[in-house]
Order: C-alpha cells, then structure tokens, then sequence
C-alpha cells in the first residue's frame, strides 16, 4: 500500500518527507514495518533522518538520488505547494545578476528553522539557513526578499548602484511588488533596508 501510494504521488529520484505522509487507515507501526520493508528491498533509499526517494535508474549508475540543492529547496523552501522560504544573500543577489560571485554556502530564509542562524550540512554541501523574522506565504515571498536582499545591498553589487536599481527594478515590476507589501512589511527590517530603499529611490517604481 506504501509503495503504491508513494509511486502515484511522487517522481523517481524526488526527496519523500516522512512527515508530510497520511495515509487513512494506516497505523504508525505499520507505517515504519513497511517503509524499512521497501528500505530493504531496494525500492525506498533513505537520503538522512525522515527523507527518502525512489531511486530512478541511469546509464552510469544502478540509483540516483536528488542532489543536496533539491533536498534544501524542499526542506526549506518549497514544497507540496506550500511556500516556506526563499534564496537570500549572496546567493539570491547572484541569481538576479547584481553580483557576479556564486557563494559557497547558499543562503536561504525559512519558516522551518528554530534557530536564528544555522550552517545546515546536506549531503557534502554546506547552507546558510536563517530563521524569518515575517512569516513567508506565497501572497508575501517577493515582497519579503526584496527586503531582505536591501538590508546589505553594499555588500553584493558588483557593477554600481545605477545596474542594481535597474535589475531590482525589474524584479519588483515581474513580481507585480506594490507600496502596500512594503509598507506592511519593511517596519520589521533594520535602518539599512530603510536607507537603500528610499537612496534607490525604489518607492517611485512600485504600484
């Protein structure tokens, strides 16, 4: 019964939170007898603690599982359709093009951390993980990581202020970021986020 329910809900290689399984009528015992069954056997693998995936088959290798990158999305970012973080830093300032340095440790923010600041090792691969200072709901993410990423704008822009306004520009008109978000929002940031948001001049582009 586990195997199919996993099989219709979930791809091969697709990292499968323990937690986020309810299946009616099933019992915790049972639950755990057959997912050590399906461990055993080959048909589960066990990434760490509570995540496992359906291993898929590729022409080098007998299983292949999702890369650290993937697990942390899920973990702490996005999944099942629920949003719970998002790329911050270095790491997000990367991804819109205002820094040309690709961190080390990405960096995310997340509803799912206890801890205000944790170093999360997954797999081999290292990340920054940050506990949220707004609850994140995908009506807010956009909002809130723009925040984020002005509160130590100096800290990334490569190519002057001028590009960066223009690219964040960009970002908040895609987003569809109004004055209302921000307003709501930006009392829970320090001074900084304040200064480069009106230096930038950013309150001229919102809707």
């Amino acid at each position: 019964m586990l195997y199919e329910y996993l099989k219709e809900r979930y791809d091969d290689g697709e990292p499968i939170f323990t937690e986020d399984i309810n299946i009616e009528g099933m019992n915790r015992a049972n639950f755990c007898q057959q997912l050590k069954t399906l461990t055993d056997n080959g048909k589960l693998v066990r990434y760490e603690k509570g995540i496992y995936y359906i291993p898929k088959r590729t022409r080098f290798r007998s299983s292949a599982g999702p890369s650290p990158e993937t697990v942390a999305r899920y973990k702490y970012i996005s999944r099942g359709g629920r949003i719970d973080g998002y790329y911050s830093g270095g790491t997000f300032a990367n991804l819109i093009g205002i820094s040309l340095q690709v961190p080390m440790k990405k960096e995310i923010v997340s509803n799912n951390i206890a801890a205000i600041v944790r170093e999360v090792t997954i797999g081999k691969q290292v990340f920054i993980v940050r506990r949220t200072n707004v609850p994140i709901t995908d009506k807010n993410v956009k909002a809130l990581q723009l925040l984020e990423l002005l509160k130590n704008l100096d800290s990334y822009i490569d190519n002057g202020y001028d590009e960066a306004r223009a690219i964040i520009e960009k970002y908040i008109r895609a987003n569809h970021i109004t004055r209302n978000e921000i307003d709501q929002y930006i009392r829970h940031y320090p001074d900084s986020t304040f200064r480069y948001y009106y230096e930038m001049r950013l309150d001229h582009v919102l809707a």
